[in-house]
């Protein structure tokens, strides 16, 4: 079985557990790690029990306790070389670098398909996780939907998916000009409408779960996020879960096709 949950998304902060078998993967720390530990723990999972943390790209709501993190429990890090270069995690005894256009690794019983994505970066990526047939995709923190991303997301049993901003919530919205540019623009956040799109090349009939995260708290409101993409299927919806900034989500567990039927 493959599992995963959100321990918090959005601007201040984002880190997602994934599990399979005996694997247990941190994707992003964007918290202190005091914090996540704590958050960790409300979950009922040990810090120390971590195989590994896996990094998307150096922003502070990513990386700011990957170092901390690591040192106070000896978990290795793996990243892109352009995001070793760019964040600032202070010395790693344990770190795997790769390329964004890298072939796909194994972690435990995870593989890890690094996604090559357009963002303000010095060399972002996502993930598509599989284990045993089961595939995981992880998007968030992408300007724009290129073709390499429509064919990376494909075969999906479940998904986490940006809708970081409604478009005319960001125009009307606190943002000065320039930061507006900056979100809105191909190297920002994927707004509901490019999620939609992105659904709507994808072949759902395999997904079990569709996650929203990096929902911005003053440009987009879950209200808005859901009804643009079961605008798209909704069929979706009791397949669809919205997360949090200030709290753990539930656990979203995959299971094979016969496990669901039995």
């Amino acid at each position: 079985m493959l599992r995963f949950i959100s321990l918090g998304s959005g601007s201040r902060g984002n880190a997602t557990l994934i599990e399979a078998d005996d694997t247990r993967v941190l994707l992003d720390c964007g918290y202190s790690a005091r914090e996540l530990t704590e958050r960790l723990a409300r979950v009922g999972v040990d810090a120390a029990s971590l195989d590994a943390i896996l990094v998307t790209h150096e922003h502070g709501d990513h990386i700011r306790g990957v170092g901390a993190l690591s040192r106070r429990f000896r978990i290795p890090v793996w990243m892109t070389r352009g995001t070793s270069l760019a964040g600032d995690c202070g010395e790693l005894t344990d770190l795997t670098l790769f390329h964004s256009d890298s072939e796909p690794f194994a972690i435990g019983a995870l593989n890890v398909h690094p996604v090559a994505v357009p963002h303000d970066a010095r060399e972002p990526c996502q993930y598509v996780f599989s284990s045993k047939g089961l595939r995981l995709g992880i998007l968030t923190d992408t300007g724009c939907i290129t073709p390499h991303i429509a064919h990376a997301y494909q075969r999906l049993d479940a998904l986490l998916l940006e809708c970081n901003h409604d478009l005319r919530m960001l125009a009307e919205g606190p943002y000065p000009p320039s930061l507006q540019r900056r979100v809105g623009g191909d190297h920002g956040h994927l707004n509901n409408r490019q999620a939609a799109a992105l659904l709507e090349q994808m072949d759902r009939d395999r997904l079990q779960h569709l996650v929203v995260g990096h929902i911005s708290e003053k440009n987009n409101h879950h209200s808005i996020a859901s009804d643009t993409l079961l605008g798209v299927d909704a069929d979706l919806e009791n397949r669809l879960t919205l997360l949090r900034q200030d709290r753990a989500s539930e656990w979203f567990e995959v299971t094979a096709e016969a496990e669901i039927e039995a």
